[in-house]
């Protein structure tokens, strides 16, 4: 996955006439889905979205020290498939961009675990139309523009899988044993003891 982020004091997108998402300060980020994107990519991708620290602290005005939620803006997400191309010669090739009907899902579900972070985030967070061709003007600031990809090492990490209840019923009847031995030794240790003791 692959986020262009732009600081801008206003960012909006149109298609035609229509508006679909509008905002003030804050951050425009552009959004592009690879083939090889899960819902890890999305969960890591909204979490540095959220605390990436491109904004002046509002109480020290020091630079580079807050992030979105600290200045309570806004963020307008567009997604942009066009992030996943690559060049053969002068042409560029889009094979590593996600299928529009599954994009589209995925895209949804980045919006749906971005707004879970993000209070007030039916005003907060904007977007565009998944698929339409948009207008989408940026009003850079700075300008500060941020390109990050998701690590490749998300794709390798291993989930454990659920324990069978085999499993469970083994290191239960271990866990038995190992109990029982205790109790055996500590039960002779004082047995030992009173022999010394009346010795």
């Amino acid at each position: 996955m692959r986020a262009i982020v732009q600081k801008v004091t206003k960012a909006s997108v149109t298609i035609g006439d229509r508006c679909t998402g509008s905002i003030g300060p804050g951050m425009c980020v552009l959004l592009g889905i690879s083939t090889k994107d899960t819902e890890k990519e999305i969960e890591w991708m909204a979490n540095k979205l959220v605390k990436l620290r491109i904004f002046n602290n509002p109480e020290t005005d020091k630079p580079w020290d807050a992030d979105l939620l600290q200045c309570k803006l806004a963020i307008l997400v567009v997604s942009q498939f066009t992030l996943q191309c690559v060049l053969k010669g002068n042409k560029p090739d889009f094979h590593g961009a996600m299928r529009a009907e599954q994009s589209e899902q995925m895209y949804n579900k980045f919006l749906e675990v971005l707004k879970s972070k993000i209070p007030n985030s039916d005003t907060l967070v904007q977007e565009g139309e998944f698929g339409a061709f948009m207008q989408v003007h940026i009003q850079n600031d700075g300008p500060v523009t941020i390109p990050i990809d998701t690590p490749e090492s998300l794709a390798t990490q291993k989930v454990k899988p659920p324990k069978s209840a085999k499993q469970n019923n083994r290191n239960q009847g271990k866990k038995k044993a190992e109990n029982a031995e205790n109790s055996t030794d500590k039960k002779v240790e004082e047995v030992t003891e009173d022999l010394d003791k009346k010795l």
